[in-house]
């Protein structure tokens, strides 16, 4: 059977427009769509996952079923599951509903399951193709399988700057650089992961919400890093009935008598020494995918250097601000010659209204 052959690209890329209706919600598990077809190659019953501890994709698509699936296919961009968790192993309901083919675009990277759940349907004789949509697949599901190979939550780098390069007045003001119709699109941006990461620094002089603005329910977790724990007494993320705030502090280095100044709403944790590879790996085991760092230049220098980050998002705006001393995207990286510096890889360019918005790959 040719895989590449338009009707099953077309049911793999149905499966796969599913998985993307539970983004930003599936945390940690991945996003997945499914799609039954009967013997006769009619379809028969669909479904997603949408959030975690609900049902799979394959088990929602057997629960919507209209009419018997023996003898048919199930199509499912992600390998099913073979292990138990909050909901049972996806492989066992293909092999009692007699479906004799499964389509899977890519491997599960999680350790339970990666090739495992394939094994087990070939076992039982059912024939299993492996690659449809495999580009797609990927892409969809960076954050999850990134996650899944190191250990670290998949982290995207955002920052506004003017047209030549300055992110704020060297007295530290910056509101606004980008437009208002930029903004709006951030808040839609944030919708997407499930944490946001600012520094002590940025907290102190913006006093940020770093919300959805209610796009997204319940909001993403706002972390603050911190060397010092020496915050302000009263501040917007403080109010955790806008989103959930949780802190991260260098234990190496922070005055613990501060605590007592944080709020109760408010979670905190420790790391060992102020790496944000040591934060990006706490969030993911705190089951956060993603996460979106809106945070200042000496933070996201060292969160570029240590690794966790993945993508960039620039907006530049058509606005001059000037001073050898004004605020920049980074701190100095200690570059001495050119093929040192970091080559980034063009994704998107988007114009929205004067501003221009870049997404990149590291």
């Amino acid at each position: 059977m040719n895989i590449d052959s338009k009707n099953h690209v077309k049911w793999m890329r149905r499966a796969i427009d599913l998985a993307l209706l539970g983004k930003g919600r599936t945390s940690p598990n991945p996003l997945v769509g499914a799609v039954i077809l009967d013997k006769n190659g009619e379809l028969i019953a669909e479904g997603f996952h949408l959030k975690a501890g609900l049902p799979h994709a394959e088990a929602m698509a057997f629960d919507n079923l209209k009419k018997s699936p023996q003898g048919g296919s199930i199509y499912v961009n992600l390998e099913p599951c073979c292990h138990e968790g909050k909901t049972p192993p996806c492989v066992k309901r293909i092999i009692s509903s007699g479906i004799k083919k499964v389509f899977v675009s890519i491997k599960d990277p999680d350790q339970r399951v990666s090739g495992k759940g394939i094994n087990e349907l070939l076992d039982f004789g059912i024939e299993v193709n492996l690659g449809l949509c495999q580009e797609e697949a990927l892409l969809i599901n960076k954050a999850f399988i990134h996650k899944n190979l190191t250990g670290n939550s998949y982290g995207v780098l955002k920052w506004a700057m003017s047209l030549d390069g300055r992110t704020g007045l060297k007295n530290g003001k910056s509101k606004w650089i980008s437009s208002e119709n930029s903004r709006s699109y951030v808040h839609s941006i944030r919708s997407n992961f499930d944490a946001i990461i600012v520094g002590g620094n940025t907290l102190r002089k913006d006093d940020p919400i770093l919300t959805t603005r209610s796009q997204k329910d319940p909001e993403p977790v706002r972390v603050v890093f911190t060397r010092t724990l020496n915050l302000p007494v009263k501040r917007r993320l403080w109010d955790c009935n806008e989103a959930k705030t949780l802190i991260v502090y260098d234990a190496s280095k922070a005055d613990e008598r501060n605590l007592k100044n944080i709020p109760s709403c408010v979670e905190v944790a420790k790391i060992s020494s102020d790496n944000p590879i040591l934060l990006s790996k706490l969030l993911a085991e705190r089951g956060l995918n993603s996460i979106f760092w809106e945070c200042g230049p000496t933070l996201a220098t060292s969160a570029l250097k240590n690794g966790c980050i993945q993508e960039t998002m620039t907006f530049i705006s058509p606005k001059i601000i000037g001073g050898i001393n004004s605020m920049s995207p980074f701190a100095d990286f200690n570059f001495q010659e050119m093929k040192e510096i970091y080559k980034l890889n063009s994704n998107k360019i988007k114009i929205l209204n004067e501003d221009i918005f870049l997404e990149n790959k590291l």
